[in-house]
């Protein structure tokens, strides 16, 4: 019940951000480089850039309380070992106690598969890391990689697939992002020390810069305000807000379980010798 008063005490101080299609409306560059493009129908593409000297990131102009969040991309070509290509959501307050949505982008020596490792912090809690080979080169063209984040769940998409859900247990005393805001990010930068291969292989600085590239970000979120009507109400499409997975999605998601998850925290015995964490049995 307290629970559900809390949730229904954030619905009314949330108003909806409408999705924008130009990155430069709601994207701005952080550091490194970090480049404008435009296609060949004026669109707008952003490319990061990485090189033996500097990363390249840019992030959400807005923080949000809850929302849906897509953006494709096409990640670094051929031989990509050693770089990392992350897009993530994080709280802006103290450390300890962040909340977070890892989606990091492990790339490989030439030929070899790419992997996805995803990561859920709430409370400064992390340790929850699930790993995915996609059933597509994601070098080859964009693709969409989508964040669904409400008071009931957190949903992982990959053209629009459902391949992670984390669902509120809060009323079971396991942290879950509800009450800190968060801005999405994305980045590139060197990560060889365990990035592929466990580490075992090392970024090839003679086949640099390498680059990855961004388009069609959208955020159908809600922005906190002190004074705001409810979230979802007027233009945009709030159904994400009350978003959970039905049967045909509990399915596709036990199907990439069964064919393309290769890590799972909540299966791996020897780093939980006494039991595995009590979210586990639900997700």
């Amino acid at each position: 019940m307290r629970q559900a008063r809390i949730v229904a005490a954030l619905y009314f101080i949330l108003t909806i951000s409408p999705a924008i299609s130009d990155m430069t409306d709601s994207i701005e560059m952080m550091w490194g480089n970090t480049q404008v493009l435009y296609d060949s129908a004026g669109h707008q593409i952003m490319s990061l850039t990485l090189d033996q000297w500097t990363t390249s990131a840019f992030r959400s102009k807005s923080q949000y309380l809850f929302g849906r969040f897509d953006i494709d991309i096409k990640l670094v070509p051929k031989e990509s070992a050693g770089t990392v290509t992350t897009i993530y959501m994080v709280t802006e307050g103290p450390w300890q106690y962040h909340d977070e949505i890892d989606l990091e982008f492990l790339g490989n020596t030439t030929g070899e598969p790419y992997t996805l490792h995803t990561n859920i912090y709430a409370k400064g809690k992390g340790g929850r890391e699930k790993q995915y080979r996609l059933w597509f080169d994601p070098t080859e063209d964009f693709n969409t990689y989508s964040i669904i984040w409400n008071p009931h769940n957190i949903l992982i998409l990959v053209n629009g697939k459902p391949i992670r859900q984390m669902k509120n247990q809060m009323r079971d005393d396991t942290p879950f992002p509800l009450f800190q805001p968060m801005r999405m990010y994305a980045s590139i930068w060197n990560a060889d020390q365990w990035a592929t291969q466990g580490g075992r292989i090392k970024t090839d600085w003679s086949q640099a810069p390498f680059t990855a590239f961004f388009r069609n970000y959208t955020a159908n979120a809600c922005v906190p305000y002190n004074r705001a009507w409810i979230c979802g109400q007027g233009s945009g499409d709030s159904s994400w807000f009350n978003q959970e997975l039905d049967e045909e999605g509990k399915q596709k998601l036990k199907d990439v379980d069964d064919k393309d998850k290769i890590y799972d925290y909540c299966t791996d015995s020897r780093r939980f010798p006494d039991g595995y964490p009590p979210e586990c049995a639900s997700q």
